[in-house]
Formats: structure tokens, sequence, C-alpha cells
């Protein structure tokens, strides 16, 4: 057992801080041994399915791996959606599973299933524990084995990896046992950055330079300060466009040096819905730039495979790369912020560097290099004459998108709606705030609002799976793992309902605020073509549920707010705000037919304006 009790130790050496697990009998050794490491945090969560996402939102929060420790059966099973997302956001978590020994399974004892790579290929990989770790050998194996599962979730692009633990009773010390930490050896893998030689870097440099219509655009991204520093200097060199949706956190204040005026565009999803066929023509791009994870934006994908680019570029360090676009023509194997920065025209009086930071683990650890000197001489002012009209079509519909969303809400004759009443809470959202988006409406409502004046928000959202399930435990985790920081979760009630035993846990979450809007069903298929126009849209689509959340609130020790106006909401949203006073769920009731006509007479108006 003595190898068991070592994972713990294992586990600490490689940097891991953070545990969550779910109780269990055959789990029992390895929760001692976490339980009783003095440098490990560890928390229960009794329901798995919860257990994992709160794990997601840790690791998300705090870019570095967490553990997840579950017992035998279906308790395995109940992770994998998380699971899922982890790998699809890749986001590094290890999975200890409990399990009975192979001679017992199919053979009808208790809480026994098939867990041999029980997640399938959404995890980078999966290992069985020895189960006899007696000899010297097997326990040198079982060692080798988590630091192994450990490297390789945080090697990147991170993701989940699987350790399954056959355990064999007793699995409890006896009274007065002793227990104890053995010095453990562990296998630590050195980070490193890929990146291209001079020569091509030079080569790419000069097709850049060749083109007056280039654009960049980025999916889900995480706040980087080096990159968006990088990012800021290339658009405003090379007078590029650069899109992205509210998840790929672009909108966000740059390092301090970061001096250009340089704007993100981020309204996308407004003037991409504008059926003006020499508009799109203006913005179509020759060169594509990307990096990133997915797009929220489904007016921004449909618009660059039909108005394709010549060239489309994906700069991504590691892993498969996706042809979103049906355009890719090019796969650059460098971090974001290592192309970007080695791409710019700089000043010679400034010392070129590009911070490379460890994609997979998000240390604090940062190395600098220094940019070949070749690739500094000035883009071709000839090419490029034609650069600042193409990114000025770009501003001029952003700018257009911005007056258009400021005259529509400020009608006055309005009714009251869950899209005007998320557009109202997004004004009252403190600073330094980390959002999270739960999916179906909540995301897509925020993508069209944007986060432009708060250029100190980070957002998060489970977009790799694009899930309802665990919105809830992914922002509990991300509570936890940043106390001194504002989470706000903005979520539909379906999402909301279906992840209530997020909240049932012992830890208190003083810096979260949930913002519910219930339309007592899943609202977005009023909105959608196809669902609503069936006759069994009610029923069998929009699935309507009488639940308020009171007793919810009540239940988990969260202060309530109801509100059903814009009166109401306006009185409400600063004191449920206030830093003080502890977690809180504000409950926001709309009626589903009403937010589906003004959500139709939002289209309305775009589709009948003129950029």
């Amino acid at each position: 057992m003595q190898a068991v009790y070592n994972i713990a130790e294992i586990c600490a050496q490689h940097g891991i801080t953070d545990v969550v697990l779910s109780p269990g009998s055959r789990c029992a050794p390895l929760t001692i041994a976490f339980a009783r490491h003095p440098e490990l945090h560890v928390r229960t969560v009794p329901d798995e399915r919860a257990a994992a996402f709160i794990g997601l939102g840790l690791a998300q929060a705090q870019r570095r791996a967490v553990a997840l420790v579950c017992t035998s059966g279906t308790a395995a099973l109940n992770y994998a959606p998380a699971v899922a997302e982890a790998f699809f956001q890749q986001i590094p978590l290890i999975i200890f599973t409990a399990d009975r020994p192979p001679e017992w399974i199919d053979q009808l004892d208790g809480q026994t299933i098939r867990q041999t790579d029980i997640y399938g290929n959404h995890v980078k990989g999966a290992a069985t524990f020895p189960a006899d770790t007696t000899h010297h050998d097997a326990k040198w194996h079982s060692a080798r084995i988590v630091s192994e599962a450990i490297n390789l979730a945080q090697q990147f692009p991170a993701g989940p990896v699987q350790v399954n633990i056959p355990l064999r009773e007793p699995f409890y010390p006896k009274s007065g046992e002793a227990f104890h930490f053995e010095e453990v050896k562990v296998i630590r893998e050195q980070p490193g950055a890929p990146s291209l030689p001079t020569t091509e870097l030079a080569a790419l440099r000069q097709e850049l330079g060749q083109t007056s219509r280039a654009l960049v655009v980025t999916g889900q991204h995480h706040h980087d300060a080096a990159l968006l520093t990088a990012l800021r200097h290339f658009g405003s060199d090379y007078q590029v466009p650069v899109v992205g949706d509210v998840i790929a956190n672009v909108y966000l204040s740059a390092a301090p040096e970061a001096k250009t005026p340089f704007a993100p565009i981020g309204r996308q999803d407004v003037f991409l819905a504008v059926p003006d066929k020499d508009q799109k023509a203006a913005l179509r791009p020759e060169l594509l730039i990307t990096f990133g994870q997915s797009l929220i934006s489904k007016a921004l994908k449909l618009y660059l495979r039909e108005y394709a680019p010549k060239q489309h570029w994906h700069i991504q360090a590691a892993g498969p790369v996706a042809d979103t676009f049906k355009s890719l023509t090019r796969i650059i194997r460098m971090e974001p912020a290592a192309f970007f920065e080695a791409m710019l025209a700089e000043p010679a009086a400034r010392e070129p560097r590009v911070v490379v930071a460890n994609p997979a683990v998000r240390s604090a650890q940062q190395r600098t290099v220094p940019i070949p000197r070749v690739l500094l001489t000035p883009p071709d002012a000839t090419a490029h004459e034609g650069a600042p009209a193409y990114l000025a079509s770009w501003q001029r519909a952003e700018s257009w998108a911005d007056d258009f969303l400021a005259t529509f809400f400020n009608a006055s004759t309005q009714p009251f709606n869950e899209f005007s009443a998320f557009h109202l809470a997004l004004q009252f959202v403190p600073g330094r705030t980390a959002i999270h988006l739960a999916n179906s409406m909540a995301v897509r409502y925020a993508n069209i609002l944007g986060l432009a004046n708060k250029p100190d928000t980070e957002v998060f959202a489970n977009r790799g799976t694009s899930g309802i399930d665990g919105c809830n435990s992914t922002a509990v985790g991300s509570a936890l793992a940043q106390p001194e920081r504002p989470v706000v979760l903005f979520t539909g009630d379906v999402a909301f309902f279906y992840d209530r035993n997020g909240f049932w846990h012992n830890y208190p979450t003083p810096n979260l605020r949930v913002v519910l809007f219930n339309n007592h069903g899943g609202g977005i298929f009023r909105i959608i073509d196809g669902p609503r126009q069936q006759p069994e849209l009610e029923e069998f689509f929009e699935t309507r549920q009488p639940l308020t959340a009171e007793n919810t609130a009540r239940d988990f020790g969260l202060r309530y707010f109801a509100v059903s106006s814009f009166e109401e909401l306006e009185s409400a949203l600063p004191v449920f705000f206030a830093a003080e006073g502890g977690a809180a769920l504000l409950e926001i009731t709309t009626d589903s037919p009403t937010n589906a006509e003004f959500f139709e007479e939002y289209r309305r108006a775009v589709k009948a304006a003129v950029v």
C-alpha cells in the first residue's frame, strides 16, 4: 500500500497543489494519502460530475494541473463530461480512478465495471497502476507511471490523463499503524518552445508584406499579457484587423509597455448579420491568420467559409489542427506570442525581446530570447498602401455595430426581456472579475454585447464541448481557486438546475455571484430556426419547468435576489454585486415568448440596417 500512499507525494513534488475527491470505500487509501499530505489542498465534493467540473474550474483559473480522485464503478463514468471538456479545452487534469483488482472484473462483484481506458480518446493517455507493488521493480514502475501521467497532462497541448488504480482490501490502516510518505524519485519534463529558422520567418514576413488584406482571427484563449502586447503592435504596424469573440480575451489590457491605441474587433456577430454583399466583399481577407481554440460566432465562421481567403495560416505550437474554415494552407509551429513578436517591424532603438511561456504549465517562470535582426526591417510600404483602407473597413463596421446596439437598447418601449436584462447586468459587473458564461443563450448574448468597456475582465466558458452540464461547478472551482477575485456566472435556468450539485460542498465562496435568467424552459429553442417552427416545441424541445431558485439558494447558503422588471433589476444590481455580503444568486424571471419576440425584433433590425 505504500506505493499508493506515495502517489500524493509524487503529485506534490510535481507542483500539484489542489485535489478534488469524492468519498468512497475502494478509493480510501488514496483519500487518506491525499488528505494527510501537508502540502496538498484537498476538497471533497460528493457528486463526481460536479467534482470533476470543479476540478476543471480550479485548473482553468490557476493554469496548472489538478488531481481528481474517485471510487470504483459508475463514479468514474460521472467524470466523463468534464474529462471531454478538459480534453477539447486543453486543461490538465490527473484522474485517479480506484478499481477492483483485474481478476474480479466481469465476475458480478459489486461496484465493478470495465474501467481500463474508460474515457477512450477523450484523454491524452491512460495507464494502469500495478495491482501488486511488493516487488521493488513494481514499486519503481508505479512511481514512474504517476510521473509520466503528470508530465503528459501538462505537455502542450495540455489535457486530461487517467491513472486507473486496482486496490485490494484492507483499504484502511489499522488503529495505531504508522503512516508516512517515503522519499520518492520523480521524473520531470523540462518544457521548451518550438521555433522556426530565421530564413523561414523571413519568408513568412515577406509573404505578409505582399498583401494589403490580412486578417487575424483568434479563438478561445486565456489572458496572456505578452501575447496581447505583441498582437497590438502587430496589428498597428501592419494595419491588420484583429477579430476575436468575447472568450478570446483580446479586449483585455495588454502589458504596460503596450502603448498602441490599436483596438480589436468584437462586434462581428452584429455587422456580419447585415445582408450587405458589398460590405462583406470589402471585408474579405486575402490572408487569414488564426490561433486559439473554438469560436462562438456562427456568423464569422459562415462568413469566412463563404468568403474564403487565398491563404490561411494557423499558429499552434503542437497538436492536431482543425480546418474550421475549410481554407487552411499552412500550420506554423510556434506559440502565438512568439510568432507575432517575431513578425514585428520594431524601431531600431527598441531592444526586441519575445517572452516565451510554457503553454501547458503556465507557470510564472519565463525566458526571453532575442529576435534575429534580419526580421527587423520595416514592411514594404508599397505593398501596404491598401492595408489602412482594409483595416478601416473593419473599424467602420465595428463602430457602426457599437452605435446600432446603443440605439437599439436605448428604446424606451422595449418589454422586460432577458437580452436587455443581460445588457443591463453587464454594466454593473465589477472590475477584475472572472466572468463565466454558461452555454446556450448566455454565451451568445455576451458575444453580441461584448466587454470592450471592461478591459480588466477575463471571460471563461466551457466551449470545448459546449455542453450545459458543469457550468455552475466550473464557476465554483474558479471561485475557490482565486478567492480574492470576483467570479460571476451568467447562466440560464436549464443549465443552472441541471448542475445544482455544483454547490453541494463545504467550502465558502464569498466571491461568487450567480446571475440566473429563468424563462422556465430551454428558451434557445424558440430562437433558433428549426425547433421554433415545430408543434412539439413546448413539450419536447423547450421542456417547460416551474422551478425557481429560491430553495436552491437557501439550501446552499446563497443570498437570494428575485426580479422581474427593469426597475427591480436596476435596484438589485448594486447590492448584488457589492463586495460585502458573501455569495449571492440573482434570479431574473422573464417570459420565454417575449424573449423570443424581442430577439427576433433585434435580428429584423440588424437585417434591415445598412452599415
